[in-house]
């Protein structure tokens, strides 16, 4: 039963990358063909393309009652884009951009967090909280937008997203095709990874709050994880360092906020003792590290690194101490 369920965990991670690739490149051609500029593409379309398999594996987790699988998701792929991906990609290239550039993207993720955190030891989150989750989303997408706008009006796309922007398919039929291919692959890829979850942990025994930002976030972060490699093979630090960042604040304000408007939950109380607080603190390591230099260089990537190790191995002291 658990080689299965491991099958099932590989199979639903597949699934879960085609379909994230697919729906990626149906919904740049659709907005293309809408008319959005490559800087809004790439600050809603494709930075959300990449948290897909966040958003529908925690969605599909709440509405299965497996609720502590679904925010240990977010929860634990936070942390992954912070230590595992901007580690690695430190390695790779020393990640630098200017100081105020990713300090404003910073200050919107520690921010995202305080507002999770707040609401999380409040209680349940409910539709409201939701609704003013998706509404700050809102807010940081159109400032952003406008800043961007503001600095650079000719609206010319960065390396990375012309790219995207080329192999998109030209008609929207075949967009709007992909686009349903695409989610298909996600939903049954969701239920697949959930359920060789649950059975792991079971048969483990093993929490499933634990499997949620152990296995399950790293799986779902993947996406995060090619993107921040490839960058740094090509030395676009700007692209890894604010691919990483993006995604939390769309991890924390999207995720939540439509898992909320779908179902009422509350933060199980093993996150919010130990994870939760892991995760506000690397968001926090990041102005420090960027104050120093302004880059991250492979020492600190090598430090980010044995920071995640820890945490992984410390989500599974008991088994470890008991073999």
């Amino acid at each position: 039963m658990t080689a299965m369920a491991f099958l099932m965990v590989g199979g639903g991670l597949v699934l879960l990358a085609v379909g994230g690739e697919i729906l990626l490149r149906g919904a740049i051609s659709i907005a293309r063909h809408l008319g959005l500029s490559p800087m809004l593409i790439g600050l809603t379309i494709v930075a959300c393309a990449t948290s897909m398999p966040e958003l529908m594996v925690t969605v599909t987790a709440g509405l299965e009652g497996s609720t502590d699988i679904g925010i240990g998701n977010i929860v634990g792929s936070n942390i992954a884009n912070i230590l595992l991906i901007l580690g690695v990609g430190a390695l790779i290239y020393p990640l630098e951009t200017k100081p105020c550039d990713v300090m404003r993207d910073t200050i919107a993720m520690i921010l995202a967090t305080a507002v999770f955190m707040i609401f999380a030891f409040l209680g349940e989150f409910t539709l409201w909280h939701g609704l003013f989750m998706l509404a700050l989303l809102a807010l940081y997408i159109g400032r952003s937008y406008y800043r961007e706008k503001k600095c650079n009006p000719k609206e010319e796309a960065d390396p990375e997203l012309a790219e995207e922007l080329a192999a998109a398919p030209g008609s929207i039929p075949l967009a709007a095709f992909l686009l349903v291919i695409g989610v298909l692959f996600l939903i049954f890829g969701s239920e697949l990874l959930i359920d060789g979850a649950e059975s792991i942990a079971r048969a483990a025994g093993i929490s499933e709050t634990v499997i949620g930002v152990t296995l399950v976030a790293l799986g779902t972060s993947l996406p995060e994880l090619a993107t921040g490699i490839v960058a740094g093979l090509r030395k676009h630090t700007e692209v890894a360092l604010g691919n990483a960042l993006g995604s939390n604040i769309f991890n924390l304000l999207l995720i939540i906020g439509i898992l909320a408007v779908v179902t009422p939950f509350t933060v199980s109380p093993s996150i919010l003792q130990f994870d939760i607080w892991v995760m506000a603190g690397v968001s926090l390591l990041i102005i420090p590290v960027m104050s120093m230099g302004g880059k991250i260089c492979r020492s600190k990537g090598v430090f980010f690194l044995a920071l995640y190790a820890a945490y992984i191995l410390y989500q599974f002291r008991d088994k470890l101490f008991l073999s």
